[in-house]
């Protein structure tokens, strides 16, 4: 193998293999190598699929050599675990569904796997991915690559230390309230949720249905385009699919520049946001002014509201998604029990974590007799003044740009014990869900040796200029370049 192949882009390898500069199975092995050697120390995946992974290699490598490749053939990949795989465990990090193994392929899955890219397996989660920091997973959390005394940020934590310490050229994830982009911005990759219907959801997990999305963990904006036009399209087994023509990402993202108008909400300047952080983020923008954009100041009224009213919508949400894990048609089962409802009640209360029983247990209150019109509903008009707010913005702008987090990825059990203080991390990031608007995360700096992000937010469907400016932007910097000390190819 070529020395330093872990500094290569996903976008590079896929270039490399067609060339014939080494082989699938050869960057297949290798990689699996580095789980082996790696894994132990951040606890990024649940399941590595290694005897799959070696086969659909060499199967790749007589289609490389038969010239029948496509754009991502023999590139070793991993997906979240809340993706079905056939025949394989699908966990969604949770003891309820710790021996569920898949009778299909999620779309996501079927549409990588018909890419040409290689699955090297599942990675860790936030139970039913909920959670913020990758805490809540029943096989234990994810370390942070950058400092194994921090968390890699969540729900899909797993995929963004896998990206980020070089385990894997690429990986899947979700974004409910912001669970691509937080991880992202915690672990120095860039992260992609697309506009809510520009992925299928069909395979997917139900977290929260209206807000659930799937999207790319990567190292660049390049890689993001690449993986994202194979994953992205309508899908009739979706109902929320959007049946809207795909770009060619990877293309457009390399035509000219052409000047932007950026807008900076000051709500995202606020008292809570470290000022490092601030600072690393302004910076930033400067980056864009010399490209040629202009920083627009702006206000979003109702953002604010975001949180309280994610906390009611999700929830609510979940709590009916989530009455299907009851032990009787599949997944973890009571036993020893006396009756049915017996049954029902100690299966549940054993197959799901703390964080999970809470928000079911929030949303069926919200959901209930008497509390649905000053809740649920309550929040579902505030949900609209927000999505209103968002399109007057982008009358005025072509982006928005400011912060992914708050701060920089915070200690291992430093939030466990205050719910609400680890649901404010999120409060960058949960407005684009609500509103259903792509959003990603791109590396922007380091505050006290870890990395901090970018976010930049798109209106509906314009995935290719959200990808553009971040190919723009990480074409003068070099944030996307870094590797976590320890994980450099020397270090082997």
């Amino acid at each position: 193998m070529e020395k330093e192949i872990n500094k290569k882009t996903l976008t590079q390898l896929a270039e490399g293999l067609r060339q014939g500069q080494f082989s699938s199975e050869e960057l297949t092995q290798y990689y699996l190598e580095r789980i082996d050697l790696f894994n132990g120390k951040i606890n990024a995946f649940i399941t590595v699929t290694r005897e799959e992974a070696i086969q659909q290699a060499r199967a790749a490598d007589k289609a490389l050599a038969a010239g029948k490749s496509g754009p991502l053939t023999g590139v070793p990949i991993a997906h979240k675990d809340i993706f079905c795989t056939r025949g394989i465990k699908t966990s969604c990090g949770s003891k309820m569904l710790d021996n569920f193994i898949s009778p299909y392929d999620a779309t996501v899955v079927k549409r990588l796997k018909d890419a040409g890219a290689i699955m090297v397996g599942k990675t860790n989660m936030d139970e039913f991915a909920m959670g913020s920091s990758n805490e809540t997973s029943f096989y234990g959390p994810v370390h942070n690559p950058w400092d194994h005394d921090r968390v890699p940020g969540g729900s899909s934590g797993g995929s963004a230390a896998a990206v980020a310490s070089k385990l894997v050229s690429a990986a899947t994830g979700t974004d409910t309230g912001g669970s691509i982009r937080q991880p992202a911005a915690f672990s120095g990759v860039t992260g992609v949720k697309p506009t809510y219907g520009r992925v299928s959801r069909y395979g997917m997990v139900a977290f929260a249905s209206s807000l659930d999305q799937a999207g790319t963990l990567t190292q660049t904006a390049e890689d993001a385009a690449l993986l994202l036009e194979s994953m992205a399209g309508f899908d009739r087994r979706d109902s929320t699919s959007l049946n809207e023509p795909v770009p060619a990402y990877y293309d457009a993202i390399h035509e000219p520049w052409q000047n932007l108008t950026i807008g900076v909400p000051d709500n995202f300047f606020d008292e809570g946001l470290d000022p490092d952080n601030a600072q690393a983020v302004k910076d930033a923008l400067k980056i864009f002014e010399k490209l040629g954009a202009k920083i627009k100041d702006v206000h979003l009224d109702h953002l604010d509201l975001s949180v309280p009213v994610y906390y009611v919508v999700a929830p609510a949400e979940a709590s009916s998604n989530l009455s299907r894990f009851d032990g009787v048609r599949f997944g973890h089962r009571s036993k020893n029990v006396k009756n049915l409802n017996e049954f029902y009640m100690q299966t549940r209360g054993e197959g799901f974590g703390a964080e999970v029983k809470r928000r079911i247990l929030t949303g069926t209150y919200v959901l209930s007799a008497g509390y649905y019109d000053a809740y649920y509903l309550q929040a579902q008009k505030v949900r609209k003044l927000i999505s209103n707010e968002f399109m007057r913005i982008f009358s005025e702008v072509d982006l928005l740009a400011g912060p992914t987090t708050p701060t920089p990825a915070f200690k291992i059990g430093q939030k466990t014990d205050n719910p609400v203080e680890m649901y404010l991390n999120d409060i960058y990031t949960i407005g684009a869900p609500l509103a259903g608007l792509p959003a990603l995360s791109v590396p922007c700096g380091l505050v006290q040796g870890l990395p901090v992000g970018l976010q930049l937010i798109a209106t509906h469907l314009d995935e290719a200029r959200l990808l553009k400016a971040a190919h723009y932007f990480q074409k003068e910097t070099d944030w996307h370049l870094h590797i976590p000390p320890g994980y450099d190819e020397r270090e082997r």
